[in-house]
């Protein structure tokens, strides 16, 4: 059953996992939520481990660049010089922190690189992951914030080796092309996730139209085997009725019930067992047997009057072997629940068969029976089997009414399309 169908797991990425970014394997690119744990980043892949090694080194790299320009700066007093080195080395080390706290780190930057020259590479490593990591908004403000504080740093710490106004050129065209290079590798990282909703969707989507089609084939199977064997079984129940009431019925009618017990058995045991043919190895519906047709009413017909009912046929069908095989399908099983009814709700009373149609002007069923000659025993049921007529007549383009009469009896009007 479809409550019982586990949820489909969300497809990962195909290959290796542990050349991918944890990111990419994490569900929300924007969240840290961790493998179950609030606060906590997924765990690091092989390839995490290669980049933050790579960041530390260049963070590293250019620290030691700064260091030197620190050494030749004049007139900087040699304690402020051991503390620019020290905020550098401590920048460095917190670079193995980027992955938990990015926006923390990057806003923490922003004042040790404004004091140190040596966390310059630091404060670059922290602005590249704020933008990977976050939305655009994160680094207007910070690197926005960098951007301003960088005229008034070399204005107090002007580089000895190169001029003010490019000192501050190069950190500007520096910091565009950190945060240009930073937001390609978040907008590629958000292009793979969505091809991972995607496929996700896609999955779930296909799981559930073959749910939905394995339902409507059982319900289809269920119909055709409500439709088939209730009216066997009720021709076996009148039969057998008649015998329980009338033991001294004269032997040959009592031969014939038996051959009709015998033979309605037969076909109901068989229409069972194609059923089941087709649930176990999901064969179509029309496997087997040729299914009935509109020329079919004769013989249900003739099969009802030997069960002791009273049934006129009354057709009207410009040429019933043009009747498309799904119209006539429908018009027979509407015809076979309805005598089924009339057999199980009205016993003894008339049943009045009408079948009129042309091509394009559609086919028009009806079956109506007075009110029962006399006190009709409750007969349980759930209205299922009106309940399939309508959903049939519907699927088949047209549509089908029923309900009680004037006269007390009861009728079911269906129209069906015949192009």
């Amino acid at each position: 059953m479809s409550g019982d169908k586990p949820v489909p797991e969300p497809p990962t990425f195909p290959g290796r996992s542990w050349l991918l970014p944890s990111a990419l394997l994490d569900p929300d690119p924007d969240h840290d939520p961790g493998n179950g744990h609030p606060g906590r980043p997924p765990r690091r892949t092989a390839r995490d481990w290669v980049v933050d090694f790579t960041c530390f080194l260049l963070a590293v790299f250019i620290g030691l660049l700064g260091l030197d320009t620190v050494r030749n700066e004049p007139d900087l007093p040699q304690a402020f010089a051991v503390l620019d080195q020290v905020l550098g080395a401590l920048a460095c080390a917190a670079v193995w922190l980027r992955r938990r706290w990015p926006v923390g780190l990057a806003v923490a930057m922003v004042p040790v690189c404004f004091v140190s020259n040596t966390a310059g590479g630091a404060g670059l490593v922290a602005l590249f992951t704020l933008t990977v990591h976050r939305p655009f908004r994160y680094v207007a403000w910070i690197g926005g914030a960098s951007l301003v504080l960088n005229p008034l740093f070399f204005w107090l710490r002007p580089d000895p080796d190169v001029t003010y106004l490019w000192a501050v050129f190069l950190a500007l065209l520096l910091t565009a092309a950190i945060v240009g290079w930073g937001m390609v590798v978040r907008s590629k990282r958000q292009l793979m996730l969505s091809f991972r909703d995607r496929a996700r969707r896609a999955e779930t989507e296909a799981a559930l139209r073959a749910e939905q089609a394995q339902r409507l084939a059982r319900e289809a199977i269920a119909r055709e085997m409500h439709d088939v064997l209730a009216h066997r079984l009720t021709l076996l129940s009148v039969h057998a009725g008649a015998l329980e009431f009338r033991p001294d019925a004269p032997r040959a009618e009592i031969v014939r019930a038996a051959g009709v017990i015998r033979e309605s058995a037969h076909e109901a045991l068989q229409d069972l067992r194609e059923i089941i043919g087709v649930l176990r190895a999901g064969e179509p519906d029309d496997a087997g047997r040729p299914q009935p047709t509109l020329t079919g009413l004769d013989t249900l017909v003739s099969e009802c009057r030997e069960a002791g009912m009273k049934v006129v046929l009354d057709q009207h069908v410009t040429d019933g072997a043009a009747v498309p095989a799904s119209v006539g399908r429908t018009a027979y099983r509407i015809t076979q629940e309805c005598l089924t009814n009339a057999r199980k709700h009205a016993p003894g009373a008339e049943v009045t068969v009408t079948v009129a149609g042309a091509p394009g002007d559609g086919l028009t069923v009806r079956v109506r029976n007075p009110a029962p000659p006399g006190e009709v025993p409750h007969v349980p049921g759930s209205g299922q089997g009106l309940i399939g007529l309508i959903e049939r007549a519907t699927l088949a383009g047209g549509r089908l009414d029923h309900g009680p009469e004037q006269d007390g009896g009861f009728g079911v009007r269906a129209w069906l399309p015949w192009a």
